[in-house]
């Protein structure tokens, strides 16, 4: 069956944030690349006219990837803007009419996640729904319960196949390439279960703070901004089996299982943090008790995995920005030449961004007489040429209906149940001095398994 593509673009939330820095790019993107031919409309509560719309998506395209002038002349044109609230039925009323004869819009919610909602059942009673998809960004509500309500409402109006849920770190290439080396690889497949690996580590650090989003951060943190979705999202990526092939429910199927399978994490398995001076930015309660760090202890009840320990840390305001994963194997049963050794022997590094790294570590022989090693790591740089935007990719695919890297409602709330147990219990809160990598209550996480491996700056070298 043929799948019929959207016929117009509606994004709420035109004046904000994360249209600012990732949507207007993408549509700029989109349509240089003649893949957005349709109406453009923005809604917002910003009190603008249409030209300065046109305006601030100008500025946004100078900070974020610069001006196609052919591309950006084709966005102003096609641009429309509905200043309204969306409380306000007048507000839909209007954006039926400027759907003019789409049939099939696709609604972009770039709002709070209070509002989803709210904007869902004006879509309904105004009819701009009928035929329609819907894409709604991350957090997908804020545990389990809210995960399921928020389920309920939008499938009271649009159908499963309908409704996108975005992650845009499914649109990363570095990401996809954790999956793709997995199950393109016959090396792979032989160490990749308990009887080879040791531990697995995911860190994803940022050596910035929140950047002017008290508000925002202060009703999220850590665990429910980049745990929940991002983090989560790479763990099944490295830990699920092969689909039975490349179809979006065959994809979803595995990391659905894989979800099922992590045990709900207990408190004693997670330790917070809060850089020192977040009380005292705008925006954040005085008192605030919300977490910019989480370290944690992930068991996977599989087959492949049971007794492999997955450890998760991110944080605000840490010695430097990356996403690493390290797999570390185990160490040889016997040492036969070197005495035991404190380093990692065997590994596989993934560098997710901002660089794309594949690194695997080993030991050889030191020139010498005696049988004595020492460890290297061979490198390899990945440089996509053409490589899309992110959201470009991601928004072209939900305009031409295609979910494969979306996540179903399934594996929300599969992913929701795994934290859902800590949410009234989740100890306190360590303070950490910001350009640290975070509180040392963390260390005792890892402990067990030879401590965290901190990313470092990555050294250019040589091709």
């Amino acid at each position: 069956m043929s799948v019929i593509s959207s016929d117009a673009f509606v994004f709420f939330g035109a004046t904000g944030d994360l249209a600012y820095k990732m949507i207007f790019p993408a549509l700029q993107a989109l349509i240089g690349s003649g893949g957005l031919r349709m109406p453009i409309i923005g809604v917002a509560r910003g009190k603008m006219t249409l030209d300065q719309l046109r305006e601030r998506a100008r500025g946004s395209l100078r900070e974020h990837g610069g001006i196609d002038a052919v591309a950006f002349d084709r966005l102003a044109a096609q641009m429309q803007y509905i200043d309204g609230d969306y409380n306000d039925a007048d507000t839909y009323a209007r954006l039926k009419q400027a759907l003019g004869k789409a049939n099939h819009p696709l609604h972009y919610l770039a709002i709070p996640p209070d509002m989803f909602g709210i904007v869902v059942e004006g879509l309904a009673r105004s009819g701009c729904a009928t035929g329609a998809r819907i894409v709604v960004e991350k957090p997908f509500g804020r545990d389990l319960a809210s995960a399921k309500r928020l389920n309920r409402i939008l499938h009271d109006v649009f159908p499963e196949s309908s409704i996108f849920r975005i992650d845009h770190y499914l649109g990363k290439e570095a990401v996809e390439n954790l999956l793709y080396f997995r199950f393109a690889n016959t090396f792979i497949e032989p160490v990749w279960s308990r009887t080879h690996i040791d531990n697995v580590q995911i860190t994803m650090a940022e050596n910035f703070g929140i950047q002017g989003r008290g508000s925002f951060y202060d009703d999220v943190g850590a665990l429910r901004d980049v745990v929940q979705n991002h983090l989560l999202q790479v763990t099944a990526l490295l830990a699920m089996e092969a689909p039975l092939g490349y179809e979006p429910e065959a994809m979803r199927a595995e990391k659905l299982r894989l979800f099922q399978a992590m045990r709900p994490l207990k408190p004693s398995q997670l330790v917070r943090g809060q850089f020192r001076g977040y009380r005292g930015e705008r925006g954040v309660a005085a008192d605030s008790s919300v977490e910019t760090f989480a370290a944690l202890r992930l068991h996977i009840d599989t087959w492949r995995w049971a007794g492999v320990p997955f450890f998760i840390r991110t944080g605000k305001c840490l010695p430097l920005t990356a996403c690493e994963v390290m797999v570390s194997l185990k160490e040889p049963p016997l040492a036969v030449f070197d005495a035991a050794s404190t380093a990692r022997t065997n590994y596989f590094r993934f560098r997710l961004g901002p660089e794309v790294t594949l690194a695997v570590g080993a030991r050889v022989k030191r020139a010498g007489e005696r049988m004595r090693g020492e460890s290297v790591e061979l490198l390899a740089r990945h440089r996509s040429v053409g490589e899309e935007l992110p959201y470009q990719r991601l928004i072209g695919e939900a305009i031409r209906g295609d979910p494969s890297r979306f996540t179903s409602d399934a594996c929300v709330e599969a992913a929701w149940a795994v934290l859902d147990p800590v949410w009234d219990n989740a100890g306190p809160v360590h303070e950490y001095a910001p350009g640290s990598w975070g509180p040392e209550a963390a260390d005792a996480i890892a402990s067990r398994h030879g401590g965290w491996h901190d990313p470092k700056k990555e050294k250019a070298r040589p091709c």
